[in-house]
């Protein structure tokens, strides 16, 4: 579902405060068509709710619902990524925090003993068997 072509950018912008159909088209410059398709398919999908803000013409605005702010995490993730790899000169958005200012960073940490874990410290469990991730 978020793999889709344009739909991780339209969440994106969505938790940028983006809301309304032509300021999403503006935005990503995606062709029209597209953006309705992937917009319908995320509210579909209940990650978007679609609400009416003017009569005439009838026009909608799109909303995260609490499923779609659970992607939050995922999407700050592949900022993080992108910041860290992204080729010399070339910009890149930067999560902060609204009130200080201070960078956001993605930690993995165990709900248990809360210790930041690194990739090298799972263990992705299906079914009772263990499957070690290295």
């Amino acid at each position: 579902m978020v793999g889709e072509r344009w739909t991780i950018l339209i969440l994106r912008d969505a938790f940028r405060g983006v809301h309304r159909f032509d300021d999403f088209q503006r935005s990503l410059g995606v062709a029209r068509n597209v953006l309705q398709t992937r917009l319908l398919r995320l509210v579909d999908e209940g990650l978007l709710d679609r609400r009416r803000y003017q009569e005439h013409p009838p026009r909608h605005e799109y909303r995260l619902t609490a499923r779609g702010e659970d992607l939050w995490p995922v999407l700050l993730a592949l900022m993080e990524w992108g910041e860290r790899h992204r080729s010399e000169g070339e910009p890149a958005p930067r999560a902060v925090h609204r009130d200080c200012g201070g960078a956001l960073t993605q930690h993995c940490l165990c709900s248990a003993c809360e210790t930041q874990i690194e990739v090298g410290d799972v263990e992705l469990r299906y079914d009772g068997s263990d499957v070690r991730v290295a």
